[in-house]
């Protein structure tokens, strides 16, 4: 066969991480004179690589997520109060193996929203299936679905390894049906032991009021906190800090 064969030959079999770097190889195995198993080891990493790089990014796509952010990213230095220990500990990901959770508690633009998104993303490099949502938007949409469609809604939020419920109650009160579905998907993944990230600025303790129903505030903090890592964020807004940056930076000269 010739090297055009080979290739077109690869990608009838779908391997198209060594037919992408065929030639460099060749050339690598020819000007070196290794060993054909050493090149033929080499092929087929190549191979491994581009179909696990695949299988990564699909996760990615699939968890909703719209950044990947990093812990190597936060500004520790601004809060120093942040609990950075404990948000590494979450970096870990043990907390999925033992089937936990983590409630992200504290003041607007602490950075809450990414620890959990560096999680989350950390989830997506590691193998797990990941929902990220941001609660009450994605939870309104929810009280307009129709019952079957609500039915498909549920496993959607119950199947993932990591589920991360961002900003809730960030409008304070939610809808009935929404504080129902809360409920369900709270209940469920106790169940399967299937680990949840809540981030909020309201405190646990009031809960109970933004749900419209201090009995559901109860079991809900009940089963998300009986397996819990709490994290508790104090201190400035970075997003105020930001905006205060570029009010102070000169502005364009025209030309």
């Amino acid at each position: 066969m010739t090297l055009n064969e080979i290739e077109r030959a690869l990608r009838e079999l779908r391997l198209s991480g060594i037919a992408a770097t065929l030639n460099t190889r060749v050339m690598q195995a020819q000007s070196s004179q290794e060993p054909f198993l050493d090149t033929f080891a080499s092929m087929l990493q190549d191979e491994l690589d581009r179909r696990r790089s695949r299988v990564t990014e699909r996760r990615f796509k699939q968890s909703g997520l719209d950044e990947r952010l990093s812990l190597a990213d936060f500004d520790w230095r601004f809060n120093p109060k942040i609990p950075r220990q404990a948000c590494f500990e979450l970096h870990s990901l043990k907390f999925i193996t033992e089937g936990a959770n983590a409630l992200i508690i504290g003041k607007p633009g602490t950075g809450k929203s990414h620890v959990a998104k560096a999680v989350a993303y950390q989830a997506t490099l590691q193998g797990y299936s990941v929902k990220y949502v941001e609660a009450d938007s994605d939870f309104a949409k929810f009280g307009l679905a129709t019952q079957a469609e609500q039915a498909k809604i549920l496993l959607t939020y119950t199947d993932p390894d990591l589920l991360v419920l961002d900003d809730l109650f960030l409008a304070r009160r939610i809808a009935e049906v929404s504080a129902e579905l809360l409920q369900a998907i709270v209940h469920q993944r106790y169940k399967l032991r299937r680990s949840i990230v809540v981030t909020s600025n309201r405190v646990v303790q009031d809960w109970g009021k933004y749900l419209g129903d201090t009995t559901m505030g109860s079991t809900i903090l009940d089963r998300l906190m009986h397996r819990a890592h709490m994290l508790d964020f104090e201190g400035k807004s970075y997003r105020l800090r930001q905006a205060v940056a570029r009010m102070a930076a000169p502005a364009p000269i025209d030309s």
